[in-house]
């Protein structure tokens, strides 16, 4: 049976294990590509001792949902992975997943990096930093939008 394309959930992921899961379903796959975002300890010059991701369940696997159908529609991929933590994290946890498989490195590199520039922009998830300032939210920032329109897609988050 095929891993869900799109998993939202509080625990971490095996990025070995998802990435051996999705070359199974397909033995066409000559490149894969990951991305794995981490939570930082620093962020607009503050020390962040953690960060809690809110969502709503149900919208937010929708949406990703529509970002992996965009993904497959331009670009020549065979198989594609989002897994996105949610909850309270820590420096160092892992926090987003993005694996894209294809025959060739070319598509899969720009799947990839197309679906991370979408997702920073356009996924609807809720970041809230710990500072020792207090807590505060954070926003998508200007340069994620230009990655996005670098695609054609335009946003104004920041």
């Amino acid at each position: 049976m095929p891993l869900p394309r799109v998993s939202i959930q509080t625990e971490d992921f095996d990025l070995s294990a998802e990435i051996a899961a999705l070359r199974l379903e397909n033995k066409g796959v000559g490149a894969v590509c990951s991305f794995v975002g981490t939570v930082r300890d620093r962020n607009e010059g503050d020390t962040v001792s953690s960060m809690e991701l809110e969502h709503y369940p149900g919208m937010t696997e929708k949406s990703i949902e529509a970002m992996v159908d965009e993904a497959f529609g331009r670009f020549n991929i065979l198989g594609a992975r989002v897994v996105h933590r949610v909850g309270l994290l820590q420096p160092l946890d892992q926090i987003v997943l993005v694996a894209v498989t294809s025959a060739h490195r070319g598509q899969s590199f720009q799947a990839c990096e197309f679906l991370m520039d979408y997702l920073k922009t356009q996924a609807p998830f809720w970041k809230k930093e710990e500072t020792a300032q207090g807590a505060r939210w954070v926003d998508a920032r200007v340069s994620d939008d230009a990655a996005l329109a670098r695609w054609g897609i335009v946003a104004s988050n920041a």
